[in-house]
């Protein structure tokens, strides 16, 4: 029983891999089967991911071009070269400093563990959608879509 069951876990693990896919409710998509059940329980899960800041690059050099544009207008001669260089590379370093390097997006995901009216128990880790708030004993169905794709929704 204690196989089976961690089994079914595993599967559903896998499954809800696939369900973070973009999946948009209101797309219609073929259906493999569905089960219906009941929440056993409801866990919300925050997901943060860094990503690195691509333009940056392209801020330091605005900055650098800037700051030599400044730069190159004080002094004479070989001194308006020494200010070029140094107006630039105050420019790179203030927008190298302003810059962004990292963003950080969250994604809320909600985790269900489900009791099939089969008897099995699947858990499903899904994105959380405001309009469709889970509760323990909540009668619902599992969608299983084709291309391994699984989603819970409320029964009606």
């Amino acid at each position: 029983m204690l196989t089976k069951r961690l089994s079914l876990m595993l599967i559903g693990f896998i499954l809800a891999a696939n369900a973070l896919a973009n999946y948009n409710r209101n797309q219609a998509v073929p259906v493999e089967k569905v089960v219906y059940g009941a929440v056993e329980s409801v866990r919300e899960i925050s997901r943060e991911e860094l990503i690195e800041d691509r333009n940056r690059g392209w801020k330091v050099f605005g900055g650098a071009v800037l700051g030599g544009v400044i730069g190159h207008q004080f002094g004479g001669g070989s001194g308006q070269d020494v200010a070029t260089v140094l107006g630039a590379l105050a420019g790179a370093g203030l927008a190298n400093r302003s810059a962004n390097q990292y963003q950080v997006k969250q994604y809320r995901l909600v985790e269900l563990m489900i009791q099939a009216e089969s008897g099995e128990q699947v858990m499903v880790i899904q994105d959380f959608d405001p309009g469709m708030v889970f509760r323990a004993r909540d009668q619902v169905r599992i969608v299983y879509l084709a291309g391994g794709q699984v989603r819970v929704d409320k029964a009606m």
